[in-house]
C-alpha cells in the first residue's frame, strides 16, 4: 500500500512548509501533524476552515495522516451555502486558527484550536488507511444547483501526484511558491500536498503579489503556480520591471491551471522572460488529465497531452467517438483512470448521471491536434455557440479580442437570435481607449474567420469572477 508522505516517515531538518516568517521541518511537520491526528477520528468526517496560512496545511495533513475525510470551507464563503455544506457532509468537529472569527453556522460544531508550535521527540504516526478510502470532499461551484461534495478517495490524490512528478520532472530538490487559496484542488492538494509528496519544499506567499513570487524566485524557489488572473498581473508589469523578468526567466517551470490562460498574456511573458508557461486541465472530480510536458513543447492555447494513467477521448452529440485529430473537430472530453473521484455525496443520481459507462463526462469542449495535443474550446453549456450552422467555441474569439490593443479582458457568450440560431456576445473591458464595436467585429473576422465574428459588444468595467479567478459568465446576463 503507498504511503501518501513517505517523506514524513524518515522526518528530516528539510524545510517542508514555508508561509511568511513561519516555518516547519520534515521532523516538525511530523511531530505537529502527528500529535493532531492522535485527537482525530478515524472516517470521520473534519470540516477545516481553510485559510492561507500554516494552521490549515498543518489541519488537512493531520487529517489526512488520521483516515479522516477532510471538508475544506472557502473562508469567504456565505452563510447559506455554508449551511447546505454542513448539513450535507455532517463533519465532526472543525477545526481552525485559534483565533479565527467563524460563522454562526459552524457554532454547532466542536471546534479544535490547530497548534504549529514545534514539540520535542518523534510521535508515532496512525497506519495508512485503505487507498479507496475518502480523502478529500471539495464541494462544487454550484453553478446548476446547489453545491456537490466531490468525494475524492487516496488513490486519486497519488496517481495524480505521481503523475505530474512524470510530466513535471517534479523532484524533492524543487521549492514551490505560490499564492493559492487553500479551499480547492489547485492551491491544496498541488500547492500543498504535492510538495510534501514529492519530499520538497512549498513557499505560500499569503497573498498573491508580483513582488511576492520576485522575492521567493530569487531566494531559490524553482516552479511557481498561478491562475490566469495572477499571470496577466505579471504579464502587465513584467515588460517594465527588469528584476521580476530576471527572476521568471531563472524558474524551472511555471505552470498556469483553474482556467485558461489567454495566448495574449502567454505571449507577453514569454517575449519578458523567455519562460513559456506551462498549461495543465483538471477538474475537481478528476484531478489532473493533461498537461503539457516540461521536456515538451509549451504551444499557447493548448493544454498538453494526457498524463501517466489517464485514458482521454472526445465524444460527438450522438456519443460517438470522435475519431479525427485535426485540431479543428470539436467534442466533448470524457476520461477515465485512477485520478477519478468517487461520487458525489449523498447523490447518487449525479454521480450515475455524470458517467459514461467508465467514462466521466467532463462537459469541456475541446479539438485534438495531430500529435495528440489538447486544446480546450469551452464549456459544453456555455462556451459552445451554435451560430449560423457553425458549432463556435467562445475560447478562440475571446484569445483573438484580447489580441487587439484596447481590450483589456473579453469574454464571449451566445444568446438566442431568429435568424442565426445564436448570436456571438462579447463582453469587454476596454484599455485606455475604447474600441468601436464594429472594429472589433472586423479584428476578429481577420483573425478568424467572418461567422466568428461578434455580432453585439458590451463594454463593462470589470468582468465576474471568482476566488480561482475563472469568467462567471451566468453572472453576465444576470
Amino acid at each position: 500500500m503507498s504511503t501518501l508522505f513517505p517523506a514524513l516517515t524518515r522526518p528530516s531538518e528539510k524545510t517542508a512548509l514555508r508561509f511568511g516568517e513561519q516555518s516547519l521541518t520534515y521532523s516538525e511537520l511530523a511531530g505537529v501533524a502527528g500529535a493532531l491526528a492522535a485527537e482525530l477520528t478515524p472516517g470521520q468526517r473534519v470540516a477545516v476552515w481553510a485559510t492561507p496560512t500554516m494552521e490549515t496545511s498543518v489541519a488537512v495533513l493531520a487529517a489526512l495522516l488520521a483516515g479522516a475525510p477532510v471538508v475544506p470551507l472557502n473562508p469567504k464563503i456565505g452563510e447559506r451555502e455554508l449551511a447546505h455544506i454542513l448539513g450535507d457532509s455532517e463533519p465532526g468537529l472543525v477545526l481552525a486558527e485559534r483565533d479565527a472569527a467563524l460563522p454562526a453556522p459552524l457554532d454547532a460544531l466542536p471546534r479544535t484550536a490547530v497548534d504549529t508550535t514545534p514539540r520535542p521527540g518523534p510521535v508515532a504516526l496512525p497506519a495508512e488507511p485503505d487507498e479507496e478510502a475518502p480523502a478529500v470532499i471539495v464541494y462544487t461551484s454550484g453553478t446548476t444547483g446547489p453545491p456537490k461534495g466531490t468525494v475524492l478517495p487516496r488513490r486519486a490524490l497519488t496517481a495524480t501526484l505521481d503523475a505530474l512528478r512524470d510530466a513535471w520532472q517534479w523532484t524533492e530538490e524543487d521549492v514551490l511558491v505560490h499564492g493559492l487559496p487553500l479551499f480547492h484542488v489547485h492551491g491544496l492538494i498541488l500547492g500543498i500536498l504535492g510538495p510534501l509528496r514529492r519530499a520538497g519544499t512549498v513557499q505560500h506567499l499569503g497573498r498573491f503579489s508580483a513582488d511576492g513570487v520576485r522575492q521567493a524566485l530569487e531566494g531559490g524557489a524553482t516552479m511557481l503556480f498561478g491562475v490566469p488572473t495572477m499571470y496577466h498581473r505579471i504579464a502587465e508589469e513584467v515588460g517594465g520591471d527588469a528584476e521580476l523578468a530576471r527572476a521568471l526567466a531563472g524558474a524551472r517551470l511555471l505552470v498556469s491551471g483553474s482556467a485558461a490562460l489567454p495566448v495574449h498574456d502567454h505571449e507577453r511573458i514569454a517575449a519578458a522572460t523567455g519562460q513559456r508557461i506551462v498549461e495543465r486541465y483538471g477538474m475537481t472530480e478528476t484531478l489532473m488529465n493533461t498537461s503539457v510536458r516540461a521536456d515538451g513543447e509549451r504551444r499557447p492555447g493548448t493544454v498538453g497531452v494526457p498524463l501517466d494513467g489517464v485514458e482521454l477521448r472526445l465524444v460527438d452529440e450522438e456519443g460517438q467517438t470522435v475519431e479525427a485529430m485535426d485540431g479543428e473537430t470539436v467534442g466533448e472530453i470524457q476520461v477515465r483512470g485512477r485520478n477519478l473521484f468517487t461520487e458525489y455525496l449523498n447523490r447518487p443520481d449525479a454521480t450515475a448521471e455524470a458517467f459514461d459507462g467508465g467514462w466521466f463526462r467532463t462537459g469541456d469542449m475541446a479539438t485534438r491536434d495531430p500529435d495528440g495535443y489538447v486544446r480546450i474550446v469551452g464549456r459544453k453549456a456555455t462556451d459552445i455557440i451554435k451560430s449560423g450552422g457553425y458549432k463556435i467555441g467562445a475560447g478562440e474569439i475571446e484569445n483573438a479580442l484580447l489580441e487587439h490593443p484596447d481590450v483589456t479582458e473579453a469574454a464571449v457568450t451566445g444568446e438566442s437570435d431568429d435568424d442565426l440560431g445564436e448570436r456571438i456576445v462579447a463582453w469587454i473591458v476596454p484599455g485606455a481607449r475604447r474600441p468601436g464595436e464594429q472594429e472589433l467585429a472586423d479584428h476578429v473576422a481577420k483573425q478568424l474567420s467572418p461567422h466568428k465574428r461578434p455580432r453585439v459588444v458590451r463594454f463593462r468595467e470589470t468582468l465576474p469572477r471568482n476566488d480561482m479567478g475563472k469568467l462567471m459568465k451566468r453572472a453576465l446576463h444576470e
